[in-house]
């Protein structure tokens, strides 16, 4: 299961309110944005990653996951839709 992103609730985007040292248990509290790769689904964030390690390379990508150069093409272009969506704007 992925990082929960939106309130169980009424489906509001959660913000991050407590960050806690494991190690001498120093808690930071405030109210902090998830970034807004951390707010993709875990499927989509496996996606970028394998798309950066494999330096932007679609037809690496492809041949990685046995897809056709046209399927992975459509699914980025997707993901860059989706980010463009969650993307605030500028005007905001």
């Amino acid at each position: 299961m992925g990082l929960p992103v939106n309130c169980p609730s009424c489906n509001a985007p959660l913000r991050v309110s407590t960050l806690k040292c494991e190690s001498c248990q120093t808690k930071v509290e405030g109210s902090f944005e998830l970034p807004i790769l951390a707010a993709l689904p875990p499927d989509v964030q496996a996606f970028i990653i394998g798309f950066v390690k494999n330096s932007g390379s679609l037809k690496k990508m492809a041949k990685e996951m046995s897809l056709s150069y046209p399927t992975v093409r459509n699914r980025l272009d997707e993901i860059i839709e989706l980010l463009n969506e969650q993307e605030p704007s500028k005007d905001e």
